[in-house]
Parts: structure tokens; sequence; C-alpha cells
């Protein structure tokens, strides 16, 4: 039941917006009671926040997937790149995570960790590619690119061209890695 209701709330909330999305559109796409939407969520909110968490660890196995048997840190980040963008070309998931989620939970929802899991696999491939930087430098790289990666996804999202877009921010990683 709880899977059925991040399932219809998440359609509405990409195709109705967060704001235009009420629990009673929710429980009756989910073809469940009021009740069972209040047992296993505390409000909209909540609700919205389990989505978001659903979504970013998508991204993140998607990332992991990609890397994970790949020893050379530039390539790693260069193979995370490339599957961020995949990941992040579901429909609607640019607009939940980096659009609504800031705007409905804040910003700083982004240092929850169950939202913030790219972003440590992001620092971890620059601690490897880069291990002479301090931590507070790397933690800079870290927002930069990320900030990078998600006015990308929004791009592609958006009807940019996804190889053009892709091929740029490869491009710029392995020039700025190279030094």
């Amino acid at each position: 039941m709880r899977a059925q209701l991040i399932d219809a709330a998440r359609d509405l909330f990409v195709t109705e917006g967060y704001a235009a999305t009420s629990t009673p559109m929710i429980v009756t796409a989910a073809g469940v009671t009021r009740g069972a939407l209040y047992h296993h969520f505390a409000d909209k909110t909540d609700l919205f926040r389990a989505v978001c968490i659903r979504e970013a660890e998508a991204v993140g196995q998607a990332i992991e997937a990609a890397t994970q048997d790949v020893p050379e840190a530039v390539q790693a980040i260069k193979l995370g790149a490339v599957a961020y963008f995949d990941a992040m070309s579901v429909p609607g998931r640019s607009r939940l995570l980096l659009l609504d989620l800031p705007a409905v939970l804040g910003h700083a929802a982004a240092a929850d960790p169950d939202l913030a899991d790219g972003q440590a696999q992001l620092r971890d491939g620059l601690a490897q590619a880069f291990p002479q930087a301090a931590p507070g430098e790397l933690d800079a790289m870290t927002d930069i690119l990320s900030a990078a990666f998600d006015r990308t996804a929004l791009a592609i999202a958006q009807g940019g061209d996804k190889d053009s877009y892709i091929t740029a921010m490869l491009t710029l990683l392995e020039r700025s890695i190279a030094g």
C-alpha cells in the first residue's frame, strides 16, 4: 500500500505539480483510503519526501552500477556523470529532484543523507581524483560540479540535446581534472 501511494503521488506530482496535488487526489489515484495514507505518511509533505527519496535512490543506484568496477577515478567520474544524466532523464525526475524538492522541502533537504547519495558519490570520486585536495576544497569542488550536473540535467529535461550536453560535460570534466 505504501508503494501504491508513492507511485500515485509521484505521477500526480509530476503531472499536476506539488501544490495542485491534493491528498484526496492521491488516495483516489492509489485506490486506497485517506486513513491508509495517514497510516504510512504524516502528511503530503512526508509523502513527497518519500517520493524524492525513492527517486534519489534510483539515481544513486544507477551511478553505483556504472562505477562500481572502475578502478580509475577520472573514468569513474565520467561514467558516473553519464549514468547520472541517463537516470535523470526519466520523465519527471529532474523536476522532482531539482526544482520541486528544494521548493517544498527547502535547500537544507539536499544535505539529508537519504537524498544526497549522488553528491556523496561525486565527492568520493573527486577525493580519489584529487588526493592532495583539502576537505574544504573537495566540498567546494563537489558543490560546483554538482550544480553543473544539475543544470545540465535540467537543460536535457527541458528539451536540450542530451548527447551535446553530455559531450560538453565530459569534455569539461576531462579538461578540468587533467589540469
